[in-house]
């Protein structure tokens, strides 16, 4: 995942005081009213999507300007859509997942006692949010942490000005500043951010930035949930057809301009199935981008990044390992920060493209012989946010699911396992650690208190001192 805390400078007091300010107004709101009702967090939530509905042709304006150019339709389908759609969800499932649960109670100790356990508000959550699906990576939890009956403030990227304006203005007309606030990098205030005393932090971005985020919340010892990255890696086995193998990997690969930390980072294939699979490719690809410049193909988001791309496709070039541009015309374009999607053959082992998660149009494909060298390989290095097993023998998959961690799993495809409402999204090791979306969602932003009711008479009272012959039969009833 790219980086979102920016400018890591302690120093920027006037940004820690603002910051502070804002928690303390959330924080006292809070305490006034620490558990609101299911129609206020019904009606918050419908106040979220109305939001995204009021503004979804300006979010889409406003993320394309962040980027250069991002495809209108892959903000409404990765952004606009799920945060819609998944509100919705949430809405029906929302009483059900309030309700106390009810838990055993040992009779022989406590005949007649109840245990619930209860969930209840945290109080106020805050969000660092990355550049790369900005509407989707603040929206979204915010759906959970209002569900849960939360306060929230939200911390955008500094590669997501132009978006990060619009929500600061816009979304005061639907939340109060005690419910909610966003705020812009301006220099500092993600290391303030992420050192104010949150009652849960959530950070989606780098593993680097991720371990100086987690420090900082130590401090105060607030919880975090970090979703972070890796290389995710798409496994074909040789009885899957690897035409619509290459038609889907395709599709999710360059999806974003390869900017997703779920997406497809490099592709495990049969050694006897490159070739044919790079045909594919060189078939598939200029159908659905004809050239470069279409406005359907996202730029890369800034110049840093876009130069660390071409520096590892040099890389692998000069080290003997074979480059292909999947679009007629120019490779790249510097004007527009747009590189055309890419296959790499051959990569060494500890080039860049095979020991850095990539984070760009560039698909390294790598050949096998045996099942085990994937897994050794994979289990190898860190473990990554999500693995993609092509096969349609159920043994193989479960074999892969078995035998290789990650976050998550997309069978016989791949990212979409992060679209289902009612599957938890989270990473595992060096790729993150807790959840959100679905009910763990819920609870990620809740406190399961535990809650017991005493009876009106307590069996205990026969254990209590002066202990004698009652005492020890109660007792030896009970460690028999």
């Amino acid at each position: 995942m790219p980086d979102v805390v920016e400018n890591m400078d302690l120093s920027s007091k006037p940004a820690h005081a603002e910051l502070a300010a804002a928690l303390a107004l959330q924080h006292a709101a809070y305490l006034a009213r620490p558990v609101p009702t299911l129609a206020e967090r019904k009606r918050d939530l419908q106040t979220l999507q109305r939001f995204i509905q009021d503004h979804k042709e300006a979010l889409c304006e406003a993320i394309s300007a962040d980027y250069g150019n991002r495809s209108r339709h892959e903000t409404l389908l990765a952004e606009i859509f799920p945060a819609i759609d998944g509100i919705a969800h949430v809405l029906k499932q929302l009483k059900k997942w309030m309700k106390p649960q009810r838990r055993g109670v040992d009779w022989r100790n406590f005949l007649g006692a109840r245990n619930r356990v209860l969930p209840q508000p945290l109080g106020v959550v805050g969000v660092i949010v990355p550049w790369n699906f900005p509407v989707n990576l603040s929206l979204v939890p915010l759906t959970y942490i209002f569900a849960a009956g939360n306060r929230a403030m939200v911390k955008m990227s500094e590669n997501s000005r132009h978006l990060a304006r619009l929500l600061i203005e816009k979304m005061p007309a639907y939340f109060p500043p005690e419910k909610l606030q966003f705020f812009e990098e301006t220099g500092g205030v993600g290391m303030a951010f992420s050192q104010l005393p949150f009652d849960h932090l959530l950070f989606t971005g780098s593993g680097q930035t991720g371990r100086a985020v987690m420090a900082a919340a130590a401090r105060n010892l607030c919880p975090v949930t970090l979703e972070l990255g890796g290389k995710a890696p798409a496994i074909v086995c040789a009885d899957f057809p690897l035409r619509t193998a290459a038609e889907r990997i395709l599709f999710v690969k360059y999806l974003n301009a390869g900017q997703i930390c779920t997406s497809v980072d490099h592709a495990w294939l049969p050694e006897a199935s490159i070739a044919a699979f790079v045909e594919h490719a060189r078939q598939i690809m200029p159908t659905r981008y004809p050239r470069l410049d279409t406005p359907d193909y996202t730029s890369i988001i800034d110049e840093a990044a876009f130069e660390r791309l071409l520096q590892a496709l040099d890389e692998a070039r000069e080290r003997g390992a074979q480059v292909i541009p999947l679009l007629p015309g120019p490779a790249y374009d510097r004007a527009t920060r747009k590189i055309a999607p890419h296959i790499v053959l051959d990569a060494p082992e500890d080039s860049v493209l095979l020991t850095r998660e990539i984070f760009g149009p560039i698909l390294p494909l790598r050949g096998y012989a045996t099942l085990d060298t994937v897994i050794d390989s994979i289990n190898a290095g860190p473990r990554p946010l999500a693995i993609y097993p092509f096969s349609n023998q159920a043994d193989t998959v479960q074999l892969l699911i078995d035998t290789v961690m990650s976050g998550g799993v997309s069978v016989n495809d791949a990212l979409y396992h992060v679209g289902q409402h009612d599957l938890p999204f989270g990473g595992v090791g060096e790729s993150g650690m807790g959840h959100y979306h679905g009910v763990e969602g819920f609870h990620t932003f809740s406190k399961l208190r535990p809650v017991f009711y005493q009876a009106r008479y307590s069996a205990l009272k026969l254990l209590w001192p002066p202990y004698g012959q009652l005492a020890s039969r109660v007792l030896a009833f009970l460690t028999r």
